[in-house]
């Protein structure tokens, strides 16, 4: 994944989820001659009004001049993006549709239009997309780790002595770094997607060719968004799907590493992983990984814009989050604590005789190890310590103001391998990017992390004894 700029977001949020384009001038980038049969072809569409995740949406590239009949095409290369997931264009009628939008973010797009007689002009757009995330506070109960607080004051959870516990010193001086927002790094969507189907939505084949899978088909439809797009063709690809409850069904999260849909032939990945109940506490199992390399879920321990934003306005939030933030280092040690489930790291410990404990394992809190080569195991959760002041700048940044806040009562938790201070959460045309460039104010340093062993009823379980 690939950091934010600094740079204000590129979003044209300037209409509703189903809504027509207006006229204007010509659009950039001409490529052709003039001298056709209707004079020289002009696109007087200059932008595209914003869509939202899950609802249907309509924008009508308007041409003039030339010699009809148009001919309509997406242009790909660097630094352009596939259409949103779930739109398509039409060919000869310009219009940008969808009956459900699947993707999320900011979508640098350029539309080719020709004409019969032999010019061409390119029109760029930045179609921007807001998410649709609220779901994510619903995976797991009230009762779960993930929704745990984690803040000395309410809760007297003391910090980890482990020698294991702290983030590696190496690492200390990093600031955290966005990898999310609303703008399009490269014309692509910045952060990990995801997405919510109904109960019956259909289940298609998924066939996975490396790592472990927990299961072999899914509802995964065509227009699940992919981490960097489903044109990427390298980088984690992340797929994260939520099916809601019904019919019969549990609510079940379904995600995927290194996702690519075949079309009739369904979904191929690297590796998946299925909390088939999230109405329960159940983890996946002890050494065996998911989609992420701690054998967390991923999806709810990502930032969403609408946990942020809540009933107020992007401009005006008034949300909180309520769960640890996933988050990288460059390394990380070669053990998980709970509530990870497994690890892939470097270093190793021993006990407090000296003798060496097996790497790939379980670290006890309670009982942690008598000394270690590296620090910072995968699962262990980080509370940004109660002595750090919040950085000015969040006094005009509100949407970073409520992150932080959350990160001193529900905390950040190793995730897995990846630029160190690397924060993760999801694309969305509803982040402002230069106001979440406040949380670079913060460095790894300024957390702590928690001994949580009171909290835990079994190792595979994420329920909390209080």
């Amino acid at each position: 994944m690939t950091p934010r700029s600094g740079a204000a977001a590129l979003s044209l949020l300037v209409g509703g989820a189903l809504a027509a384009c207006s006229a204007g001038t010509s659009g950039r980038g001409g490529t052709g001659g003039g001298g056709g049969g209707g004079g020289t072809l002009t696109i007087a569409t200059t932008g595209c009004p914003a869509a939202t995740q899950g609802q249907a949406y309509a924008c009508t590239i308007e041409v003039s001049g030339g010699t009809p009949p148009y001919a309509f095409s997406v242009a790909s290369g660097d630094g352009l993006a596939p259409l949103p997931e779930g739109m398509s264009l039409g060919t000869s009628s310009g219009v940008l549709s969808s009956a459900l939008v699947g993707g999320q973010g900011s979508y640098g797009v350029r539309i080719h239009v020709a004409d019969a007689g032999g010019q061409g002009k390119d029109l760029d757009l930045t179609l921007a997309v807001s998410g649709s995330n609220a779901w994510m506070a619903q995976v797991f109960p009230a009762s779960s780790i993930f929704h745990h607080r984690v803040d000395a004051a309410t809760t007297n959870l003391p910090v980890d002595g482990s020698p294991a516990a702290p983030i590696y010193i190496g690492y200390q001086g990093a600031s955290l770094k966005v990898f999310f927002g609303a703008y399009s790094y490269l014309g692509l969507p910045t952060g990990i997607p995801a997405i919510a189907v109904p109960d019956d939505q259909a289940i298609v084949p998924v066939a996975t060719t490396l790592y472990q899978h927990y299961f072999t088909s899914g509802p995964i439809p065509s227009y699940a968004p992919v981490e960097g797009t489903a044109a990427s063709s390298d980088g984690d690809r992340h797929v994260l799907v939520y099916r809601r409850a019904g019919g019969g069904l549990p609510a079940a999260l379904y995600e995927m590493w290194q996702g690519s849909y075949l079309g009739a032939g369904g979904w191929t990945d690297s590796s998946n992983a299925l909390w088939p109940d999230v109405s329960t506490n159940a983890l996946t199992a002890q050494g065996k990984g998911t989609s992420d390399a701690a054998g967390l879920p991923v999806a709810p321990l990502l930032l969403n814009a609408d946990e942020v934003i809540g009933a107020g306005t992007p401009q005006a939030p008034s949300g909180a989050v309520r769960h640890p933030v996933r988050f990288t280092t460059q390394h990380t040690l070669n053990y998980w604590v709970w509530p990870g489930t497994e690890c892939a790291g470097v270093g190793s410990c021993n006990d407090g005789a000296g003798s060496a404990i097996e790497t790939g394992t379980m670290l006890s809190q309670s009982s942690p190890p008598g000394s270690c080569t590296m620090t910072g195991p995968m699962g262990e959760i980080y509370r940004l310590k109660a002595s750090v002041p919040t950085p000015g700048c969040a006094t005009t940044s509100p949407q970073a103001a409520i992150i932080i806040q959350g990160f001193r009562d529900y905390g950040i938790i190793l995730a897995d391998n990846g630029s160190s201070g690397g924060l993760i959460g999801t694309p969305d045309a509803r982040w402002n990017d230069d106001d979440l460039g406040c949380l670079t104010q913060i460095s790894l340093g300024d957390f702590e992390p928690v001994d949580v062993s009171s909290l835990m009823v079994s190792a595979g379980s994420g329920e909390t004894s209080k």
